[in-house]
């Protein structure tokens, strides 16, 4: 397959990945961040559903492909360096975290206390045992 010319234009690092951020295309809220090569970019571009890359796995990660929580894509931005792509996204499901929450920034620093900390402050929607059936790993 061809490689669209278009993928020129993103800066990908040494590695051949590019940070990609998906934001909530109705509230804006940022639900995640992940890695992307250029075959996650140039798929996610013709099929308008997320696919990322895997680090750990060393292989492409259909959004959605063990969780069922899939996200449609309505548009892909690209950052005024050309190292970040931005995906707009319904998030089906209502989960975009491997946790069982809306999103994975679901914790807050805290600095009003005599010593900072992060604080959960978004519920898991659902237990990530059912959602996968095993233990969350985190």
């Amino acid at each position: 397959m061809r490689t669209p010319a278009w993928l020129d234009a993103l800066a990908f690092d040494r590695d051949g990945l590019i940070p990609a951020i998906a934001q909530d295309a109705h509230t804006g809220k940022v639900l995640m961040m992940a890695w992307m090569n250029a075959e996650a970019v140039a798929e996610t571009a013709r099929s308008g559903r997320a696919v990322y890359f895997s680090r750990s796995r060393r292989r492409l990660w259909r959004k959605g492909e063990d969780s069922g929580h899939i996200q449609t894509v309505h548009d892909m931005r690209l950052d005024c360096d050309g190292d970040v792509i931005l995906l707009r996204v319904t998030q089906h499901g209502g989960i975009a975290c491997h946790t069982g929450r809306e999103r994975c920034f679901y914790r807050r620093l805290d600095t009003t206390a005599p010593e900072s900390a992060w604080v959960v402050e978004d519920p898991v929607l659902k237990d990530p045992d059912e959602i996968y059936g095993k233990p969350d790993a985190t």
